[in-house]
């Protein structure tokens, strides 16, 4: 019986699919070159807002081809980072996934039913323009996900402004 309780954090931990299948996926097959987005100066203010955090990292990387452009990018969940692929098309959310997921709890995030909501989510005032509904006993999660939603969002506006 105990084993039957302890067993669902065991198996929610894991990399649901690979960075590199998911650009695959969303590209069919037949991805761009990857390019990077170098945080310097205001830029890495502004990351690190969205965030609330420093972010630990000088570059991020982004695929961009089609009107779309995806970005693999990890958040610290409770205490382990989660990874997660978002693309952007026409400034909107297409698509948020877990890629992996590394902490014993909240793992119901991965689950489409909770991604749904971010679907055709934009920036309003730099926050995401909906509400998200939480997931009793994920919050962090949730709260992870809503940063790399609006990080993913307010760089997309950046290099779309930059270009």
């Amino acid at each position: 019986m105990i084993f039957l309780i302890l067993m669902p954090p065991v198996f929610a931990r894991g990399v649901y699919q690979t960075d590199k299948s998911f650009i695959s996926e969303i590209y069919l097959n037949e991805p761009p070159a990857s390019e990077a987005i170098m945080l310097l100066g205001e830029l890495r203010g502004a990351v690190e807002e969205i965030l609330g955090h420093p972010y630990a990292a000088l570059r991020i990387r982004y695929w961009k081809k089609d009107g779309r452009t995806t970005w693999i990018l990890d958040e610290i969940g409770k205490t382990e980072p989660i990874t997660f692929g978002i693309v952007i098309k026409g400034s909107k959310i297409e698509r948020i996934k877990v890629l992996a997921f590394r902490e014993i709890r909240g793992w119901e995030v991965k689950y489409p039913a909770f991604t749904a909501q971010f679907t055709g989510a934009s920036l309003k005032n730099e926050k995401l323009d909906r509400s998200i509904d939480g997931i009793s006993g994920a919050t962090l999660s949730v709260w992870a996900m809503t940063s790399v939603a609006e990080l993913a969002l307010y760089l997309d506006q950046h290099i779309k402004i930059n270009e």
